[in-house]
């Protein structure tokens, strides 16, 4: 058995974010936070390998508390975003990469026994395919969030825009799971049709496909797609979504099947959702979610 679950890999960041209709927060994040935070909250020993400013290391303390071992790349910055929300649709939003800590190379992550490593960037200024030959030529599987190649940093003004992913097919082929949302599906694959968005991502190559969209997620694997409802009451804690989703589905998919992987990952990050950062409920809420919002017969599926 490996010593870990999942090893997350990617910035550590601060987050500036602008809610639509006023308020204004700044606090850590990024996919590994995000992440490496949900699937030790639900027990999987966990690790996360970083790029960040040694001056920054306490942001990545509540991870530690949770027992997740840090290994830490030094940069000369730690990365910041600021996300501009423009409108009630929380996946209307605009980003910009005040600064980056650099692109992450394979001889800077260690050589960890894992279950899976997990690529989860905030932008094209993470991952490179000289790092993901790397790290599949060591034989771990990977998955990956398409965000860390369709956010696009435009230089001189630091936008973020989201466009076609470079080599997303390569890149795809790579890959044992692969997570994107309804705007990854539009650029990458030419449909806000999430089933239609997961067949094509198989076709190129990875087996499993998880997408999520404001209402909910989905997930494919072996001919069958699965899609369940999301039971938020508010989308205060939007930011970070899809990092939590798919953290909480790979989590669970260790042990358990898809359709109740999914369920569990909906439930999860609908509690997410209605608070501030990343999730910071119990195993125990969890449950209570999925008895109260999330029956057996509410996950849709389709062959």
């Amino acid at each position: 058995m490996s010593k870990y679950g999942i090893t997350f890999i990617g910035h550590m960041a601060f987050d500036e974010v602008h809610h639509f209709g006023g308020g204004k927060i700044v606090a850590p994040g990024s996919a590994v936070l995000c992440g490496a935070m949900v699937s030790a909250r639900i027990g999987v020993k966990t690790a996360a390998v970083v790029k960040m400013s040694l001056e920054d290391e306490e942001i990545t303390q509540p991870m530690k508390d949770l027992g997740v071992d840090v290994f830490i790349i030094p940069a000369d910055c730690t990365t910041y975003s600021r996300v501009l929300h423009k409108s009630a649709n929380v996946d209307e939003r605009d980003i910009n990469l005040v600064r980056t800590a650099g692109l992450m190379k394979i001889e800077d992550i260690p050589e960890l026994e894992s279950e899976y490593y997990h690529l989860g960037g905030i932008s094209d200024s993470e991952f490179d395919m000289v790092l993901i030959d790397g790290l599949k030529a060591r034989g771990y599987r990977l998955s990956t969030d398409m965000q860390s190649y369709v956010r696009q940093i435009t230089p001189v003004t630091n936008e973020i825009n989201f466009a076609e992913a470079k080599n997303k097919e390569e890149i795809v082929s790579k890959m044992d799971m692969v997570k994107l949302d309804i705007v990854e599906a539009r650029v990458c694959a030419g449909t806000e049709d999430l089933e239609e968005a997961a067949k094509i991502f198989q076709s190129w190559g990875c087996p499993e496909i998880v997408v999520t969209k404001s209402d909910g997620v989905l997930a494919r694997k072996d001919g069958i797609t699965y899609f369940e409802k999301f039971s938020n009451n508010s989308v205060i804690g939007r930011t970070g979504r899809g990092d939590t989703t798919f953290a909480a589905y790979q989590s669970w998919r260790l042990k358990h099947d898809v359709p109740t992987s999914l369920k569990f990952a909906a439930a999860l990050v609908s509690i997410k959702m209605e608070t501030y950062g990343p999730f910071a409920g119990t195993l125990e809420d969890v449950y209570k979610r999925i008895e109260e919002k999330h029956s057996l017969a509410s996950c849709h599926i389709t062959r």
